[in-house]
């Protein structure tokens, strides 16, 4: 792929949201390096920054150089944008640490190995950290006046709860980034998700400035006559399922880190992808082919009840984050959850695992079938007698529905594959 096809792969994909004027006939001249920043709150990226990461992977697949940014001090001070509160601040080492895992993650999606498109990871304290206030306020806050600054939406948003300097000029050293790379790194291009275009435009207008092609507005609409030399590029928002960005500090992150979310979970939280956006992300978060999409989309289509489309993206991303041994891993356990009977040993204690089952010990050979109803589901005595003589109770893939008596026998004598009513499965397990 040319740098001049880019943008033709990224529309039919979705993912321009807002692009600055110039960008096509630059990408149309050479190939562009391109930069996207991480902050180092976490040790892990989630799966709000997947866009973003595919950006990346698409500029590299057009011939050009991916920049990633670590924030390390700009992680120090806290980005205002889609937060309602400020973040805590960090410490050296805490960045240190976290930067070298992010870096681990993006080797999943970007090549690193020598060449012209080897991706360049810099972390800012290396230019902002030796700035003194005075350097700062002579070379770069002169070019932003305070009607400026006010008019961006991640200011607004912020106003009425309360908003500390340090916040408040998150935008300016943002915009001292792009400054830095466009001069010292070749950097021409900053992308992002929609909630950081007004970043990404206060750079865009610093550049314009120091090069002397004219003055920050509050109105930043006219970027003078002369061609630019910078562009940005902001992709469209990952959103939860109730509509709110997706973020570390949201209930129901899903990260990259297999430690802070199990393959068995970030493979299922793709399998029930709903309906309507599946296609969307099949597209936003994957490198499958226009024609794969399409036939996945036809099948989707003709045989829903299948979800096709989600077992494609689940399988897709599972095998580039965790690795195709570890997807096809999940396909199977998948498939086993939701088994009337699964009596291999070795699947019981994966799902085990997995679905956050239950341990007994020798107690239970004492046990009925509403004790063991009780342990598994952890309801009440009442609620689990209702379960069972409504018929919602399964064992070894047979329905109980006796609560006085004795539970089947152990599948390998360890465990119990547990059925409570249509949809829930848990896995019994002897310890010991």
């Amino acid at each position: 792929m040319s740098g001049s096809a880019l943008l033709e792969e990224l529309r039919w994909r979705g993912l321009i949201h807002l692009a600055s004027e110039g960008l096509e006939e630059r990408l149309a001249r050479r190939p562009i390096s391109g930069y996207i920043g991480f902050d180092a709150s976490a040790t892990s990226l989630h799966v709000g920054h997947l866009l973003q990461v595919f950006l990346l992977t698409h500029l590299q697949r057009a011939g050009g150089r991916p920049v990633i940014v670590i924030g390390g001090g700009t992680g120090m001070i806290g980005d205002p944008s889609g937060k309602s509160s400020e973040r805590n601040l960090l410490d050296e080492a805490t960045i240190e640490a976290n930067s070298a895992a992010l870096r681990r993650q993006l080797e999943r999606f970007l090549d690193f190995t020598p060449g012209p498109t080897q991706p360049r990871m810099v972390d800012n304290r290396d230019w902002l950290a030796s700035m003194s206030v005075i350097d700062f306020l002579r070379d770069i806050g002169k070019h932003f006046t305070v009607p400026y600054m006010l008019a961006k939406d991640s200011v607004q948003a912020r106003l009425a709860a309360g908003m500390s300097f340090t916040e408040f000029s998150y935008q300016t050293l943002q915009a001292t980034d792009f400054l830095h790379l466009h001069r010292h790194e070749g950097v021409d291009l900053q992308l992002g998700g929609a909630d950081q275009w007004g970043n990404i435009t206060a750079g865009l207008e610093l550049i314009r400035r120091v090069e002397g092609r004219g003055e920050i507005a509050a109105d930043s609409s006219d970027a003078g006559a002369a061609e630019p030399t910078a562009f940005g590029l902001c992709s469209p928002l990952l959103l939860t399922r109730s509509g709110q960005k997706m973020g570390k500090s949201e209930k129901g992150a899903v990260f990259l880190d297999a430690a802070l979310t199990s393959p068995f979970d970030f493979y299922q939280y793709w399998i029930n992808d709903d309906d309507a956006l599946v296609l969307d992300h099949l597209r936003w978060l994957t490198t499958l082919e226009a024609s794969t999409i399409e036939s996945i989309a036809a099948e989707q289509a003709a045989r829903p009840e299948g979800r096709h489309a989600q077992q494609a993206l689940a399988f897709d991303l599972t095998a580039r984050i965790h690795g195709a041994e570890e997807a096809q891993r999940q396909v199977a356990l998948a498939e086993a959850a939701f088994a009337a009977v699964v009596d291999d040993p070795e699947v019981l204690a994966s799902l085990h695992q997995a679905l956050g089952g239950f341990e007994f010990g020798p107690e239970a050979e004492a046990w009925t079938v509403l004790d063991l109803a009780v342990a598994a589901g952890g309801a009440s005595r009442a609620e689990a007698r209702r379960l069972i003589t409504q018929g919602g109770l399964s064992v070894n893939g047979e329905r109980l529905a006796d609560p006085t008596a004795a539970p089947p026998a152990l599948i390998a004598g360890r465990y119990w594959w547990v059925a409570l009513g249509k949809k829930r499965r848990v896995v019994g397990r002897r310890s010991g």
